[in-house]
């Protein structure tokens, strides 16, 4: 796939507050590229200084090698898709798609055509005559969609189009944004802070935080391979702790050395080390490489979520056997299941479970500040 898009440098504040800064991405023709990061980590700005709507106070943004930093919005051959639509509730299901053609004066026949291969593709064959305040919001959600594709954009930009789903249609709506994508073969720039979105839909991940690109890569890289302490809490559960590179593939935490399969580090290096909960076995206490006395255990459906005290550090354990609060179990952790990590600026700050809750993470996701 060809470079379409490149951002270089860009920076933007809002009174004197710095919401973006320095960011360099390339993004490529008939991509699905995901910005995924916490409210106010600048991936909404990003979007919207892709799409026109706003203006970088510093760096350049091109599209197929021209320079369009100051090319308006409507000139740009990009759509974009709101979260909350922005259907117009006195036109039909037909008139809302056919809107953008009616714009630019399309003779009627071609619009006729035209909003039919739209209603096709998104499932809405038969509701033409429909008033879209009837509509489920997933069938809004496909009017707003076949709405932004029928004038052929090079470019669809989604701003967190599910949030505003229930869970089951929001999986639905996954499954056919990803096959929409890949049905007209267009560049997708999807916008979301879920994580497990953005897993199962991208070609290519962009976590951000602070106004800055955190790590680039493809789902699975980005969960086998994080780059830093904010990347590996961010992406799944993981637990996080303080070690010392003894040498290549060899790596000491809680106080005892493990193989590991990383190198390249110095001798003695302080790293952050990643051990994700489903890569850790729970084995009898003398079998263990480290022991701890769980303090929690949590029913999830097709594992036990288990938090265990080791040393005063609250490890996180998914298992499919049941262990009883307050057992001492042991701990068995193959080389391959270790990941070790530069030190960064968000070290110290995750992968210790003391505190944790479902109901905190639920509270915390309706508390977010507004996105940047």
């Amino acid at each position: 796939m060809s470079k379409l898009i490149e951002l270089k440098g860009i920076s933007k504040s809002y009174d004197g507050e710095k919401v973006l800064e320095g960011i360099n991405l390339y993004i490529r023709d008939k991509e699905f590229i995901t910005l995924l990061g916490p409210s106010g980590c600048g991936k909404t700005t990003t979007l919207r200084i892709i799409g026109g709507f706003e203006t970088a106070d510093e760096g350049q943004l091109y599209f197929d090698g021209a320079e369009i930093s100051d090319v308006p919005a409507y000139k740009r051959p990009i759509n974009t898709v709101f979260q909350k639509y922005a259907l117009f509730p006195h036109l039909n299901v037909y008139e809302n798609i056919a809107f953008p053609l009616r714009l630019k004066k399309t003779p009627e026949a071609e619009i006729r055509e035209r909003v039919t291969e739209m209603l096709k593709m998104v499932a809405l064959s038969g509701f033409e005559n429909k008033s879209v305040s009837t509509l489920s919001g997933g069938q809004q959600q496909r009017v707003a969609i076949a709405r932004a594709l029928i004038s052929h954009p090079r470019v669809l930009l989604l701003d967190e189009p599910l949030g505003a789903l229930d869970l089951k249609l929001r999986k639905d709506m996954q499954n056919e944004l990803k096959s929409i994508q890949k049905a007209i073969g267009i560049t997708f720039i999807y916008v979301t802070h879920d994580q497990e979105e953005a897993l199962s839909m991208s070609d290519t991940i962009v976590v951000m935080a602070d106004g800055e690109i955190q790590q680039i890569g493809t789902p699975t890289d980005i969960y086998n391979e994080p780059k830093n302490a904010f990347v590996a809490d961010f992406i799944g559960e993981s637990n996080i702790i303080d070690g010392v590179m003894l040498e290549d593939r060899k790596v000491r935490l809680e106080g005892h050395t493990f193989d590991c399969l990383d190198e390249g580090f110095g001798r003695g290096e302080p790293v952050d080390v990643v051990i994700r909960p489903e890569d850790v076995d729970v084995v009898k206490p003398e079998a263990g490489m480290l022991t701890g006395q769980v303090t929690a255990v949590t029913f999830k459906g097709v594992h036990y979520e288990i938090i265990v005290d080791i040393g005063g550090f609250k490890w996180m354990i998914q298992s499919t056997d049941y262990v009883a609060p307050e057992a001492t179990i042991g701990l068995y952790i193959e080389p391959d299941a270790i990941h070790v990590m530069k030190k960064s600026k968000y070290s110290g700050k995750f992968g210790d479970y003391s505190s944790f809750s479902d109901e905190l993470d639920q509270l915390s996701d309706a508390d977010a500040a507004e996105e940047f």
